[in-house]
């Protein structure tokens, strides 16, 4: 295998998958870019996945929930978790996928994390390195690198866990189709045909969230696609029910850490990036 980047035909995902699985090195790193709408179906590894979107959205699917991965940050995958992914936008993935207890303290759960300057750096240097001979030297160290820097990577709230009773996933699924900021307790648990404790109480517990904070996630999912497709962040904020830009700016930056306009130029630089490594590795 090399490191050229290409769209795979279903066949050649499936036999890629199978030499990730047998391959006997602790870490392979692999690049993969798809086109706006691509759906990944529903797969699992043996190796633990650190799945980078360079450049684009991805999102993916689990029977927990959905993860939005915007550019600039990486999911991590356990070993054995089902999951498929949707692109929205051009996706360049570059993809680490690592034997499980290769070295203590990595992840044990799901999670999105922020993909730091560092780690950006190791992660391109290896979807350069060849992947039919082991790794010695440089190479051998630069694969170590970034199995440590994996746990220190800063975790970002951009899950989205859906709850288990299915009248409040019936409500989940109409929200994501129109999302609001206007939602209320009362609303969905009326909905529901619950009282707004057991309402309360019932959502806490499936999710992990309560529902102001999971309605945060929800519109924070519904707008990056918007804005990394150039929509201006006043349209945006005003089509989710924020009744000012300064209330969706804070919401942005509490979830994401960053505000709108500072997302999207690092955004646009990570796609001024990904096409200088295509343009290098073809």
């Amino acid at each position: 295998m090399n490191g050229r980047s290409v769209m795979q035909p279903l066949h050649v995902d499936r036999q890629r998958r199978e030499w990730i699985d047998s391959a006997q090195a602790a870490v392979i790193a692999l690049p993969a870019d798809y086109p706006d709408g691509h759906h990944v179906t529903r797969h699992r590894h043996t190796r633990a996945q650190l799945l980078y979107a360079l450049s684009g959205v991805a999102m993916v699917h689990t029977d927990s929930g959905r993860w939005m991965v915007p550019p600039g940050h990486a999911i991590w995958l356990p070993a054995g978790i089902d999951h498929a992914v949707d692109m929205l936008g051009d996706v360049a993935m570059r993809s680490v996928y690592v034997r499980p207890a290769a070295i203590p303290g990595l992840p044990r759960d799901l999670r999105v994390v922020a993909v730091t300057s560092l780690m950006r750096s190791l992660i391109v240097e290896a979807m350069a390195l060849a992947r039919d001979v082991p790794a010695a030297g440089r190479d051998a160290l630069l694969l170590d690198l970034i199995l440590h820097e994996i746990p220190r990577l800063p975790e970002r709230p951009l899950a989205l866990p859906f709850p288990a009773n299915p009248q409040l996933v019936a409500l989940c699924r109409r929200f994501l189709a129109e999302p609001s900021a206007h939602v209320t307790i009362d609303a969905w648990a009326k909905a529901a045909g619950m009282s707004r404790r057991s309402f309360t109480r019932t959502f806490q517990r499936e999710t992990g969230l309560s529902l102001s904070l999971w309605r945060q996630q929800a519109c924070l999912f519904a707008a990056l696609p918007r804005l990394a497709d150039g929509e201006p962040v006043t349209l945006v904020a005003l089509d989710l029910g924020y009744e000012s830009i300064a209330a969706f700016i804070t919401m942005f930056r509490r979830m994401t850490g960053e505000a709108p306009r500072a997302w999207l130029k690092r955004g646009q630089r990570a796609v001024a990036a990904g096409e200088r490594v295509a343009i290098t590795q073809a």
